[in-house]
This record gives structure tokens, C-alpha cells and sequence, in this order.
């Protein structure tokens, strides 16, 4: 067979694009219905999220965690697990990061930052390896369990900053004490970018190596595919699905020590934003591939960057950014339908097999 490009291979791209180009119509259709001009609002998104250097800062800062939260659903779901469960990790590696850089104070920057990472990993790991426990040993749905395993990491979260780890100098916005200064990831160079941005581009691309190009992840494609295939050829369904869901949750948790080593400076109830909830439909939009969140996170952290000066600029409420992601989130499940059902992607396929 020849290398070139073949036809069937563009369908992963090419069905999430025309999506998400119909989800931008009817979002188009409702800003016309409430009164503002599409194309402003469209040009007023563009020039919010990438239409100059400092709005590009603004994107990138914005779409660090979005990659992580993002990985924490794509990853289970090779498994044919569909885990809704990152911002419950987020928030949880983001306090225990949080409390054992606390615990820190005074040792070197490096092994600081190093075992803030470790913390929220582990915690991240493990609280969505519990959904996929429940799923491989009881049955549990893995989608229910985990979204109600949000709200139980919200409620701990705010429990323990506003009681017992509550800085009392910290009177209208309830917080830990901050950790040290010189445990907070720096910015890169002259920009307002952290570090914490090449971290999360480093964990996408060793995650897309560990599920594209490793033993590991052809198991994982296999036992997601037909677990029943996978139970007769000897694989290790169980470890599998509490390998995805660990390191699915450890992404996320490493998200929230990112935010709070980048961005605040200790826990509090800022780590509530929702990446968590909006890492779900950046992975569906990626189409679960480690390799190309990158840029999906990077479009949606775009349009929450965009969110204030549509409130400025249109007299649009804040909400109005939510309100594409969710027309966005709907059109590129419905889309999930549509493969396979398209004669122009399986002619390859089919004379391959005549000629065979």
C-alpha cells in the first residue's frame, strides 16, 4: 500500500469540523435571536481569544488545565468508559497540592513544586480510580458515580478551606494559608505564560506515546474495543481500567496543583471555575486523541477568554461563552452518530477488500 493520504483516515477530522462549524451556525442563529449582530460577536471572540498577543497569553493561560481536565475523560474512554469526573480531581489535587506545599515551606523550589505535583496526581488518581473500582467490581455506572463524586469533592474542598485550613486573614474569600512564593511556577520569560503550560503540552504528548505507540495502549484499544476479546486473549481488564481512570485522574489533579502553584496561590473556592466540566467536551471534540486536546483546548480556552469583553463589547451576559460551549457540546455528541455512515470514507475500505 502507498503512503499516501487516504480518504478514511480524514474522517476523525473531518466530521468534527463540519460540527463544529454547524454548532457555530446555530450559535449565530441565537445571538441574532437575542438581539446582537453574529458577525461582531464572532469577530469580538476572535479578537478576545488570538487577536493579539496579549489576548493569545490570556488563551494559552486559560487552556493549561483545559488540556489536563480533558485528559482525565479521553483516557478512560479507550476503555469504553465514559468519566465525567475531572473536576472533582481538580479540585482535590489542587487542595492537597496546595496542603502539602504548606507542608514545605523552606525546602528547595525544585522538590517543592516536584512533590505538589506528586500530591495532586496521587489524589486526582485515585479519587477517579475509585469511579472505575466501582465500575469493574460492583457495576456501577462509571458516568453516574463520577459526576456524583463531584459534588462530594466540592463539598470537601469548601468544608476544610472555610473550617479547619481557613488563613482567618482571608475574610471575604475563604482560603488556605498561601504557600511560598518561591514554590509558585514562574512565568515564562517576558510573558504572563506559565511554565505550568509546557507541563500540560508535555503530559499530552507522553500520554498520546503511552496510548498510540506502547504495548499498554494497544491492550487498552483492544479490551475498549471487545472486552470479551480481551478476557480470551488474557489481558488484564481490571488493572486496565484502573490504570486509565488513575492516570486520567491524575491529570486532572495535576491540573489543580498547576492552578494553584500558577495562578492563586493557595486553595480556595476559585478552583470551583468548571475545567473540570468543560475538559469533557474538549476531549468528545478531539475525539478522546491525547495529541490533538492541544488544540481543542486551546479554541476553548480561547472562548473563556473571550467571555468578558463580550460582556463589554455587546452587552452580553458573562453566560454567553456557556452557552456556545454547551451548543458546541451537543452538536459534537450528536455528530458521534455519524460515523461510519458516510459511502465516500469506506470506498477505500471496500476496494481494498475487492482487490484483496
Amino acid at each position: 500500500m502507498n503512503n499516501a493520504l487516504r480518504i478514511d483516515r480524514l474522517e476523525p477530522l473531518i466530521i468534527p469540523m463540519t460540527a463544529l462549524l454547524f454548532a457555530l451556525i446555530l450559535f449565530a442563529i441565537f445571538i441574532t435571536l437575542v438581539g446582537a449582530d453574529p458577525f461582531g460577536v464572532f469577530h469580538s471572540i476572535y479578537r478576545g481569544a488570538f487577536g493579539s498577543w496579549f489576548s493569545w497569553q490570556n488563551t494559552l493561560v486559560r487552556a493549561a488545565p483545559l488540556m489536563l481536565t480533558a485528559l482525565c475523560t479521553a483516557l478512560p474512554a479507550r476503555m469504553g468508559l465514559i468519566v465525567i469526573g475531572g473536576e472533582g480531581a481538580f479540585v482535590l489535587g489542587g487542595l492537597c497540592s496546595a496542603l502539602t506545599g504548606l507542608m514545605l515551606v523552606g525546602s528547595p523550589a525544585w522538590f517543592a513544586i516536584s512533590m505538589m505535583m506528586l500530591a495532586g496526581a496521587i489524589t486526582g488518581g485515585l479519587w477517579i480510580a475509585a469511579a472505575g473500582a466501582l465500575k469493574y467490581r460492583r457495576g456501577v455506572n462509571e458516568t453516574i458515580s463520577s459526576l456524583l463524586m463531584n459534588y462530594i469533592a466540592i463539598a470537601v474542598m469548601n468544608f476544610l478551606v472555610i473550617g479547619v485550613l481557613r488563613d482567618p486573614a482571608t475574610l471575604n474569600k475563604p482560603s488556605t494559608y498561601p504557600i511560598d512564593e518561591a514554590h509558585m511556577f514562574v512565568d515564562i520569560g517576558n510573558s504572563s505564560i506559565h511554565w505550568g503550560l509546557v507541563v500540560s503540552i508535555v503530559i499530552c504528548l507522553l500520554l498520546w506515546f503511552l496510548s498510540r505507540r506502547t504495548v499498554f495502549g494497544y491492550a487498552v484499544d483492544i479490551a475498549g474495543g471487545n472486552e470479551r476479546a480481551a478476557r480470551i486473549a488474557r489481558l488484564p481488564v481490571g488493572f486496565l481500567v484502573l490504570a486509565t481512570c488513575f492516570l486520567g485522574g491524575a491529570s486532572a489533579g495535576i491540573a489543580g496543583m498547576i492552578e494553584v502553584a500558577a495562578i492563586h496561590g493557595r486553595a480556595n473556592t476559585s478552583l470551583n471555575a468548571g475545567y473540570g466540566y468543560e475538559g469533557i467536551l474538549i476531549a468528545f471534540l478531539a475525539r478522546h486523541n491525547p495529541l490533538l486536546i492541544i488544540p481543542a483546548a486551546i479554541l476553548m480556552g480561547g472562548i473563556r477568554a473571550a467571555s468578558g469583553l463580550l460582556q463589554r463589547s455587546h452587552d452580553l451576559p458573562d453566560a454567553t461563552s456557556l452557552v456556545m460551549q454547551g451548543i458546541i457540546f451537543i452538536v459534537i455528541l450528536g455528530s458521534e452518530s455519524l460515523y461510519g455512515r458516510f459511502k465516500i470514507f469506506s470506498q477505500q475500505h471496500s476496494s481494498e477488500r475487492a482487490v484483496a
